[in-house]
């Protein structure tokens, strides 16, 4: 009982931490794709400090650490016939500060030699990370069955 609950907090605090992650926050910066109509189509964040798995990149004059993910996908974006700028969250709402990054930085800039298709199709580092976090949760829970001697009341 006690393993299962634990593992639930677990579960909780590791969730409610990634979505808040999700969240954009005044002050996040964000590539952000618009179509012809100006319809927002999708977006990638981008930081202002460094941290495991990102690349320096810098984009009107400013530093930002970029996933390779992102700068593939930027090119993708504008290959796709869409318009992907820098913009900022003032809290409330957006306000655009840098234009064209796909014309700023490359793959080729942040050290990446494959096609912006291939990177998109690999999987990162931080991912397999993730999927790892989530493989040991449900290992707790895989456990946790089988303590249980007397069975659910449903299994009785």
């Amino acid at each position: 009982m006690i393993r299962t609950l634990l593992a639930i907090a677990v579960l909780f605090l590791t969730t409610s931490s990634v979505l808040a992650a999700t969240i954009p926050q005044p002050g996040d910066f964000y590539l952000i794709s618009r179509d012809l109509q100006g319809t927002f189509v999708g977006s990638h964040k981008i930081y202002g400090e460094n941290s495991a798995g990102l690349k320096q990149a810098t984009y009107c004059s400013r530093s930002y650490f970029v996933r390779a993910k992102t700068v593939a996908w930027t090119q993708l974006e504008t290959e796709r016939g869409n318009t992907v700028q820098i913009e900022y969250n003032f809290g409330k709402g957006w306000r655009p500060i840098c234009s064209h990054p796909e014309d700023q930085v490359t793959l080729k800039d942040i050290g990446i030699l494959r096609s912006a298709q291939e990177v998109m199709a690999g999987i990162e580092e931080d991912e397999k990370s993730a999927k790892g976090r989530l493989s040991a949760i449900r290992q707790v829970f895989n456990n946790s069955k089988g303590d249980n001697t007397r069975g659910s009341y449903h299994s009785r």
